[in-house]
């Protein structure tokens, strides 16, 4: 696991984005049960911790060579950690509705964007990436240009990464769920056994509460 990886993983536990109940998970709307429960909005109000996290992505942008000419935040969580690259770096943005209004102009992208302009999408949490990847096709509709989607942390889902394969977009997180169960392991806010049941959560979300017996 990276050093940026595991300082985000630190960040998030520290104000409690994410939280781990392993013995007694979460039950999502959908009706799985997680060990693991994510808000990373609530990095919105801790003012240093959030620009570490754009102090990283800038940096992970920088290291990579990414090359655009807007950037585009997923509504609603997308849409801060998005201002903030964009102002950190002088580019313009747009944010992209989960579905299209339903007055005025009737937009599904929020902006200005020309035909043929390069867009990274910005995202704080992966989980299927169906909306992440709604957001790319919705942006190369209008004739934009997408081949990169910045995460701040993603679940690992298989279905994740089969959903960014097939829109031939890469997803770059700046941490993950397997480093997240690490880092949370050697801090102790979870047992061995925890640990070991909690890394099994992510390769089948929905027969997990049955294979571990909540259900």
């Amino acid at each position: 696991m990276s050093e940026i990886a595991k300082e985000i993983a630190d960040i998030l536990l520290d104000v409690r984005a994410i939280t781990l109940s392993p013995s007694k998970p979460y039950r999502f709307v959908s009706g799985i049960f997680s060990p693991i429960y994510c808000d990373n909005r609530l990095l919105m109000s801790y003012p240093e911790k959030r620009k570490k996290i754009i102090d990283y992505f800038v940096e992970v942008i920088r290291e990579r060579n990414l090359d655009f000419d807007v950037v585009a935040g997923i509504a609603s969580s997308g849409i801060p950690h998005a201002a903030w690259i964009a102002e950190r770096l002088g580019k313009p943005m747009i944010y992209i509705r989960k579905k299209t209004k339903e007055h005025g102009k009737e937009n599904l992208i929020e902006g200005k964007l020309e035909k043929g302009q390069k867009v990274v999408i910005v995202e704080d949490l992966i989980s299927t990436g169906s909306s992440s990847v709604n957001g790319v096709e919705a942006v190369r509709d209008q004739g934009g240009i997408v081949e990169n989607c910045l995460v701040i942390f993603t679940y690992e889902m298989e279905k994740a990464k089969e959903n960014f394969r097939n829109a031939r977009c890469e997803l770059i997180p700046l941490s993950d769920f397997t480093t997240l169960i690490e880092v949370a392991s050697e801090r102790n806010y979870i047992k061995p056994e925890e640990r070991l049941k909690t890394l099994e959560w992510n390769k089948d979300p929905q027969n997990w509460g049955k294979n571990m017996g909540f259900e």
